[in-house]
């Protein structure tokens, strides 16, 4: 695979194809995630699943054709096992946890918004400043956090201070439910929290502990969260051999996980 650092001279491209226009730079997340889409788009064609005049993409957003071919292509190419009782029990003593049913928090944060053309690295910077400063404020008498919220977040709760109540899991982003409950922490949290929307910093006011569940009652979803995990796996390692084998320009595919596979 040849990868090149994301500049703003550099038009990003697989295997000559542009993922943008020429005056426009995406976002590293979006652009990371725009070339494993066009990965699987022109494996799609290769495999016959899609026309070879389907026009690409340079905005981002493919066409229903490619979409439908992607998905046909990522069932034929991915072999997902099915989770034994053996794996599923073991996932379930680790993360027993994870299956309570009724687990509430009481929570606030600070929201750094990821959006096309925005300098990720400069973004996270500022999110680690504001995170050290309000951990360093945490139980003072000045509420910092509240502050903090009102000048930095991206978030409408802003205005109250970060403020989003109460919450439970479905209530949320399921990547940002993944980081807030099943947990004991209080407090701000240690590390910025990662979701579709961007970078949190998050405290976590109160937790209302969940109702435990036993194995018989949660296996379906057990056995769903292997499977996922399975096919997360798998599709990573598919998406790393279709561009080991393609010429990759203008986008570096190691720097992090592709939203596509998140």
């Amino acid at each position: 695979m040849t990868t090149v650092a994301e500049t703003s001279a550099v038009m990003a491209r697989v295997n000559g194809v542009a993922l943008h226009a020429p005056d426009v730079t995406p976002a590293p997340d979006d652009l990371r995630q725009r070339a494993c889409t066009e990965l699987l788009r022109q494996a799609a064609q290769r495999a016959g699943l899609l026309a070879a005049d389907d026009a690409p993409s340079a905005d981002g957003v493919i066409s229903a054709a490619a979409a439908n071919a992607i998905e046909s292509l990522l069932e034929q190419a991915l072999n997902i096992p099915e989770p034994s009782e053996e794996a599923c029990r073991r996932h379930f003593a680790a993360h027993a946890a994870t299956y309570q049913t009724g687990e509430h928090v009481r929570l606030r944060h600070i929201l750094f918004a990821v959006t096309p053309g925005v300098d990720v690295a400069a973004l996270r910077k500022r999110a680690e400043v504001i995170l050290l400063d309000v951990r360093c404020h945490d139980g003072k008498a000045s509420d910092s956090f509240a502050d903090a919220a009102r000048t930095w977040s991206n978030c409408p709760s802003g205005a109250e201070g970060g403020d989003l109540g109460r919450l439970c899991a479905a209530d949320c982003a399921p990547e940002f439910a993944r980081e807030l409950f099943g947990h004991p922490e209080v407090g701000v949290l240690p590390r910025l929290v990662h979701s579709r929307f961007g970078l949190h910093v998050v405290e976590v006011l109160a937790r209302e502990p969940g109702v435990a569940q036993p194995f018989a009652a949660v296996h379906g979803a057990v056995a769903m969260s292997l499977r996922q995990l399975a096919y997360v796996t798998a599709l990573r390692q598919y998406l790393s051999l279709l561009a080991g084998e393609a010429i990759v320009e203008g986008v570096d595919l190691d720097a992090a996980d592709t939203p596509l596979v998140q």
